[in-house]
């Protein structure tokens, strides 16, 4: 680490529970970030800032005027390009060190397990159930730790998933895909904007701990946020021996 590194990082590095050997181990880490909106944008900015030397980022998506009031990696001069594009731009921003990737297509199945297996962390910052089902399950299958966060109206949720133990639970056991569940979407439903920077913090937050070796508060346990009387609630998550992903049966 060079003297240019030990000043960017020195907060990082006057903790005990990172210093040196923390930080470069954050230096060295691969980070995949699923989704480039109201979650991945804080996530992706935080994590550049505190060091994470190489990010990719997935997202088919472009930017829109009405992602502004939320996306804080966008800005208006954004709007017609590529998310990833813009979080790009924002990060090499933030730091230039950062080797940031852009994957600006929807992932197949074949492509995400590769990708997955290429890195030490994923966040799911996704929108959407089959693509959390997909990151899940590829996250699952490569034995790679899973950051999740959903963010809708003034209800936030987040947990992590070390797969690298497998006694795991993972997201299929928290929300079973055979099981109907309704898939609010902020452009109908709407969403307030500082949640999804909560969320996305704690989702970075989590990811920097699996890093650099802290154990991470959210292992196998399930957090959810009401901001609208700033309630904050966690509750364990058990694996299921009969989950169609990750169960025995």
């Amino acid at each position: 680490m060079d003297d240019f590194q030990l000043q960017r990082y020195g907060r990082h590095i006057l903790l005990d529970e990172i210093g040196i050997e923390g930080q470069q181990r954050l230096l060295q880490s691969r980070v995949l970030i699923v989704g480039l909106g109201g979650l991945g944008s804080p996530a992706s900015l935080y994590l550049a800032s505190s060091g994470v030397g190489h990010i990719t980022l997935c997202d088919d998506d472009f930017v829109d005027l009405s992602n502004l009031q939320r996306q804080i990696a966008h800005r208006t001069s954004s709007i017609g390009l590529s998310k990833v594009s813009s979080a790009a731009a924002a990060i090499f921003d933030i730091n230039p060190e950062t080797n940031c990737v852009q994957f600006a297509t929807r992932a197949n199945e074949a492509e995400l397990d590769q990708l997955v297996a290429n890195h030490d962390v994923v966040l799911d910052c996704s929108d959407n159930f089959p693509t959390r089902y997909a990151v899940n399950q590829s996250c699952l299958t490569q034995r790679t730790p899973l950051v999740s966060g959903a963010a809708i109206l003034f209800s936030g949720q987040a947990s992590v998933f070390d797969f690298r133990d497998r006694q795991s639970a993972c997201y299929n056991c928290l929300f079973p895909e055979d099981t109907e569940s309704e898939n609010l979407r902020c452009a109908t439903t709407g969403i307030f904007s500082p949640l999804t920077g909560i969320i996305g913090t704690i989702q970075a937050a989590e990811a920097l701990k699996l890093l650099i070796g802290i154990k991470p508060g959210l292992s196998g346990r399930f957090l959810t946020v009401n901001a609208l009387d700033m309630c904050f609630r966690q509750s364990g998550i058990a694996k299921d021996p009969n989950c169609s992903r990750c169960g025995s049966s």
